[in-house]
């Protein structure tokens, strides 16, 4: 929990110090989302230069899960196309019965059951110059509610195609 709140704070300072700027390169993405607990297509639609949504239909073992996201990107580091992006969310989904694996923690479900809860997301994007390709990188910290509750933080690498 300590490195957690340590990377969180690191990336905090990183959004503080960074000055804001045109934040991304394209209007709309669509790729894959490879994450510690669900692997999906992912849909990223930019409102205005620093303001997105996304939204990540994720497959799991016995199960899916929808995961919204409201975004704010913002340059990292003054560096063309290499975005910082923050924000928060909330997944529905179900899983069927079996056992579950989570860090420190295994469960085992005798019976389907409802996902829903909060998320948030911390990440680096980057936007190739010279191709329509995005990559990121980034944190998802969420809560569950509906078989929780408890919290735990998944990393999530992104590849997308952007138009």
């Amino acid at each position: 929990m300590k490195k957690l709140a340590s990377i969180t704070l690191v990336l905090f300072c990183f959004l503080v110090v960074t000055k804001r700027a045109s934040a991304q390169d394209y209007k709309t993405a669509v790729g894959g989302k490879f994450g510690a607990f669900e692997n999906g297509i992912s849909v990223k639609y930019f409102m205005d230069k620093g303001t997105a949504l996304e939204g990540v239909l994720g497959f799991r073992s016995r199960g899916a899960v929808f995961t919204g996201l409201y975004e704010l990107h913002q340059q990292a580091f003054n560096v063309p196309l290499l975005n910082f992006y923050y924000g928060a969310g909330a997944h529905i989904g179900a899983i069927g019965k079996g056992e579950f694996r989570r860090f420190g923690d295994d469960r085992y479900y005798d019976s389907s059951h409802l996902l829903l809860g909060a998320d948030a997301v911390l990440g680096l994007e980057y936007k190739f110059p010279d191709a329509p390709i995005a990559v990121s990188l980034d944190l998802n910290p969420r809560l569950e509610l509906a078989t929780g509750p408890f919290f735990d933080v998944a990393p999530g690498l992104g590849i997308k195609y952007t138009f």
